[in-house]
């Protein structure tokens, strides 16, 4: 099985060299796809083996994700794992993931912030649990943290669902990773990670306010065209969520 880690990234000059050098241990190849940074992103990364595309204007999350799945797919990759430059996931835990893909071989594989969920600032979890709700009925499964960046993509997925990469759509690109990909056949299995947030990390890209809306008129409109999906509702009411349990698999 031939792994991937792609690697979004916008001035992580701060962190940057550690997840990479981290991440390099545990899987074949690590893309860092840098997203226009305007810092010492590149620079921080010399000396380390991985490859590395370049966005010279920024164009969002979105754009940075197709990007390097594209990279990936072209170098043969079976499972492509995405996770944030900023510190916010343990490249320790790709192992855990590549583990759950090994027993789930047709699942898109999410890191749940799960664990310690009571250090995300309290906006951040309240909109996340939003978009959790929403976001499960659509796919019409239980998703405990739908808005992770740390997830293992099985390449079958990734070669089925091309969601749009307008900048303004940077968050609802995982979005629809995962209602589509529920609905392509691909549905979710979490495993349970910390919830990391360091005290000199630089300020998230994710905007509460604005990227949930943007997230839930996606949802909605999914929803609506699927004459409201009462049978996603029904799933995701009535089926516990599905997690990755070392010792029972």
């Amino acid at each position: 099985m031939k792994t991937a880690v792609v690697i979004p990234a916008r001035n992580e000059q701060r962190t940057i060299r550690e997840v990479v050098a981290a991440a390099r241990d545990q899987v074949d190849q690590v893309i860092v796809v840098d997203d226009g940074s305007t810092d010492r992103t590149l620079e921080c990364l010399e000396g380390l083996t991985v490859d590395i595309v370049r966005h010279e204007h920024s164009r969002g999350k979105a754009a940075a994700l197709a990007t390097g799945f594209e990279h990936a797919l072209v170098g043969d990759c079976d499972w492509v794992i995405t996770l944030d430059g900023d510190g916010q996931h343990d490249p320790a835990d790709i192992e855990r993931l590549l583990e759950a893909a090994n027993v789930w071989p047709d699942h898109l594989i999410i890191g749940a912030r799960i664990r310690q969920r009571h250090r995300q600032p309290g906006i951040r979890r309240f909109a996340n649990r939003f978009a959790d709700f929403w976001i499960s009925w659509a796919s019409g499964q239980r998703v405990p943290d739908s808005q992770t960046g740390f997830r293992a993509y099985p390449r079958a997925l990734l070669e089925k669902i091309r969601p749009s990469t307008r900048k303004k759509h940077g968050f609802v690109f995982e979005t629809a990773m995962l209602i589509d990909g529920a609905r392509a056949g691909h549905r979710c299995v979490a495993v349970p990670i910390d919830s990391v947030y360091h005290d000199n990390a630089r300020p998230s890209y994710f905007r509460p306010g604005r990227d949930v809306w943007e997230i839930f008129w996606f949802v909605w409109w999914r929803i609506w065209l699927w004459g409201l999906y009462l049978p996603g509702l029904w799933r995701m009411l009535t089926t516990k969520t599905r997690f990755h349990d070392p010792k029972s698999s």
